[in-house]
């Protein structure tokens, strides 16, 4: 399903992201022009493209971050910057910097000061809150440990926990798998499946095109613009692979396996 910049009128209900002809750019350089897409809620959507297609930059359109030069945003059908609560975000992990002195259920805890302002201090019921999310990642008896004492795969579970404890209805996460062995890897993607059947919808910054062929619902395939966005299976075909990454790329079925390369 390509991608339409003048699709016009307001958003269906049933749509979490609806992005409408957004171009947004730094210093002069575009990063995004004429991107529209839509997600629906209860999805776990994969956003791919090469290195400098303005997959970061766009995760930060999205949340609010970076204001875009043209277009809108609509989350959950509403305009402007989403509600901190209704939106989790996490950055890549280079971008993090994991020596700072602090524990896990600290960092779960930060999620509740959207509600509760940074000069309050936690009640009962936001460390409560905090530690359920914790639980729900499988990360409660990391909680007294610092961050950065954390495996790769369980601080991703801790930014994940934040999220949750925020009560984010969307989960926007940039190069989650970075870094992870195929165990981690294979773990999160389980926590990623596990969220999307409890209704959240995951928007997922990623390089693995196999794994998002593979296991995710929607996919949105980006070099600036939007090349095609919908079901990856309809998204990943050679000739829109080929032109988001502008070299050639195979895909092979073996099944209900489904692996993309040179």
């Amino acid at each position: 399903m390509a991608a339409d910049p003048r699709r016009e009128g307001p958003a269906p209900p049933d749509w979490a992201v609806d992005v409408r002809g957004v171009a947004a750019g730094y210093n002069g350089h575009v990063a995004l022009d004429a991107v529209s897409f839509t997600i629906e809620p209860g999805c776990l959507a994969g956003l791919v493209g090469p290195n400098g297609s303005g997959k970061s930059t766009l995760l930060k359109v999205v949340l609010g971050l970076h204001k875009a030069r043209e277009g809108e945003v609509l989350i959950f059908g509403r305009p402007g910057r989403p509600e901190h609560e209704r939106v989790g975000y996490m950055p890549q992990a280079e971008l993090v910097d994991w020596a700072f002195p602090v524990s896990v259920a600290e960092v779960v805890l930060m999620g509740r000061y959207g509600k509760i302002g940074l000069v309050r201090r936690p009640s009962r019921e936001d460390r409560a809150i905090s530690m359920a999310a914790l639980e729900r990642v499988r990360l409660a008896d990391r909680a007294g440990r610092l961050i950065g004492e954390l495996s790769g795969g369980e601080q991703r579970r801790a930014l994940i926990a934040r999220a949750l404890a925020q009560h984010a209805d969307l989960l926007l996460l940039d190069e989650p798998f970075a870094g992870l062995d195929a165990t981690a890897q294979h773990d999160l993607l389980g926590l990623f499946q596990e969220l999307r059947h409890e209704g959240k919808t995951l928007f997922v910054a990623t390089h693995d095109l196999s794994c998002v062929a593979e296991d995710f619902d929607h996919a949105v395939l980006l070099n600036r613009r939007v090349i095609a966005f919908g079901r990856p299976g309809d998204v990943f075909t050679e000739e829109n692979l080929n032109t988001a990454f502008q070299r050639h790329l195979m895909v092979l079925h073996s099944g209900d396996k489904t692996f993309i390369g040179l």
